[in-house]
């Protein structure tokens, strides 16, 4: 297999060091440049000690990066970095931005939620939202494919399929989902020190997490008109992970084996979604370090009423393992490649 040489942008972040950990397997890759302004000089080794053993180029500064080079970038840059930067790499450069920069298609209401004017917007008419088990023929031809964020992945890959096939109503949809610290990133921030988030649980970001207008914009797709949903995200006391429980309303007297019906049958032959058995109940220790998700469905005792759950590693799935994902399918490469590795269990 010949080498493709990659830049990882913004590689001294969590998301980074997932792309790096998870590459350096990838027979395909050559890992050629990462950046990282604050820490540029650094080897990532002293970064990540637990990546010290690999043989990688020290951390430079994006303008440092010969992208004449370079035949693909991976971007972990943060929200409202990436949009010019993105926009002066050489054209042949095939970009897979982990950023929410290119994430939502409106440029209005991109600016809406994140409170500043799209900053490449003839560049926002190319990017492919890669959801990758749902897009792979756009994923295939785009040159920047925007990886979709965590809570949106969990929240769309079990309702997707059950919108497109009118098993569910649109307009009755709550998303209840919890994430891991990391999520919210590497840089220090008092709402995320030890004794803040430890021994609890709370809701944050209500009725304004920047996610939720993402995950309408495929749920709408979807239902083929426009669709809001309830979405409440809470931080949890862990490393990783996310899991969504989502109560919806069946059509046409849907049960819960109907919908796993629709849904096994959408993702039979994925290599990373499972459907699980009956009564069988997803958990994010069971998809620790790996790029599955893992969902099901089980009746309410509430009658008419379904309830969904998900679980994937926010870090993996719900960023760096889809975009990696997200590479193999635009370069024509196995789907599966360097992302192999099972859950890390206990």
């Amino acid at each position: 297999m010949d080498r493709i040489d990659v830049a990882i942008l913004g590689a001294s972040g969590y998301t980074g060091a997932e792309l790096v950990r998870l590459l350096a397997r990838h027979p395909g890759v050559r890992i050629a440049a990462l950046t990282a302004d604050r820490k540029a000089g650094q080897s990532l080794g002293e970064v990540f000690p637990h990546l010290g053993g690999l043989d990688l180029p020290d951390l430079v500064t994006i303008d440092q990066v010969d992208f004449a080079k370079i035949g693909a970038v991976f971007c972990g840059l943060p929200h409202g970095t990436t949009q010019e930067v993105i926009a002066a790499l050489p054209p042949h450069v095939r970009v897979v931005d982990l950023s929410a920069d290119f994430r939502l298609a409106d440029i209005e209401t991109y600016a809406l939620w994140y409170g500043h004017a799209h900053k490449a917007p003839a560049l926002q008419a190319e990017a492919v939202y890669g959801l990758a088990e749902l897009a792979r023929p756009a994923i295939a031809r785009a040159r920047l494919v925007a990886n979709p964020g965590c809570y949106p992945t969990a929240a769309q890959l079990p309702l997707l399929p059950l919108l497109e096939a009118g098993a569910i109503e649109a307009d009755d949809i709550i998303i209840d989902a919890k994430s891991g610290a990391s999520g919210a990133g590497r840089a220090a921030k008092e709402a995320f020190l030890y004794c803040e988030v430890a021994e609890g649980i709370h809701p944050y970001a209500i009725a304004a997490h920047r996610h939720a207008p993402e995950i309408e914009q495929g749920l709408s797709g979807a239902a083929g008109r426009p669709v809001l949903v309830n979405f409440t995200p809470h931080l949890m006391p862990m490393d990783r992970g996310i899991l969504a429980t989502i109560y919806v309303r069946p059509k046409g007297g849907r049960k819960a084996a109907d919908l796993r019906a629709i849904l096994a049958d959408r993702y039979r032959g994925e290599a990373f979604v499972r459907v699980l058995a009956e009564g069988a109940v997803p958990a994010t220790r069971h998809v620790r370090g790996s790029n599955f998700c893992v969902m099901n469905a089980f009746d309410d005792r509430l009658p008419g009423r379904v309830i969904l759950c998900s679980a994937i590693d926010n870090l993996v799935k719900g960023a760096s393992g889809q975009a990696i994902h997200n590479f193999n399918i635009m370069m024509g490469l196995p789907e599966t490649t360097a992302l192999e590795q099972l859950p890390l269990f206990p």
